[in-house]
């Protein structure tokens, strides 16, 4: 496997969109955490456009992870203000004053899954987000370690992020789907 991770750019949102065929992000442009209810009732063509907007900003709203030519993987990475819908969710509290970045979702394409492209992934993203003046990265995965269905893993898991290098800071939370808040400086 010879992994290379890019920025997100305008000319590829095909490639994204081959990352999230099939998956919760087909219609999503993992623009649900960028945007409020009402906005986010764009449909699937209005989010690829803002997504792509956002592709054109000096600072890409996410990384790709490609094998070779084939995009595998992708990660979101953007400052938590940024990101609406996390910020004000019951689900992903503020631990405190730190002016985080947040990794709200992360998805590998099914053929690809099990080679340690996510946590590749999760460490570019970390990288690129101190590149650009990151203090800290935060991500919000599934406690605990039990196996899921892969699809309703896009906000990743509690080892998976472990593995990566962060540590719980917070949680879990109550709910449906228990999660914790876990940080890399």
């Amino acid at each position: 496997m010879s992994l290379v991770i890019r920025p997100l750019r305008p000319g590829l949102m095909d490639c994204m969109g081959a990352v999230l065929r099939g998956s919760w992000g087909s219609g999503c442009w993992c623009m649900f955490p960028r945007l409020t209810s009402a906005a986010n009732q764009l449909g699937s063509r209005g989010r690829r456009e803002a997504m792509t907007r956002l592709a054109r900003r000096p600072r890409a709203p996410g990384l790709l992870a490609f094998d070779g030519e084939e995009a595998v993987g992708w990660i979101a990475i953007a400052p938590r203000k940024e990101l609406k819908r996390v910020d004000a969710s019951r689900a992903t509290p503020r631990v405190d004053g730190v002016d985080v970045w947040v990794i709200p979702c992360i998805t590998v394409s099914p053929s690809a899954r099990g080679r340690g492209i996510a946590k590749a992934m999760i460490k570019a993203a970390v990288a690129y987000a101190k590149k650009h003046g990151a203090p800290a990265v935060e991500a919000y995965p599934r406690a605990g370690s039990a196996r899921t269905k892969d699809d309703n893993a896009f906000f990743g898991t509690e080892p998976l992020f472990r593995a990566a290098g962060f540590k719980v800071i917070a949680g879990p939370t109550t709910g449906r789907l228990p999660r914790v808040t876990m940080r890399c400086a």
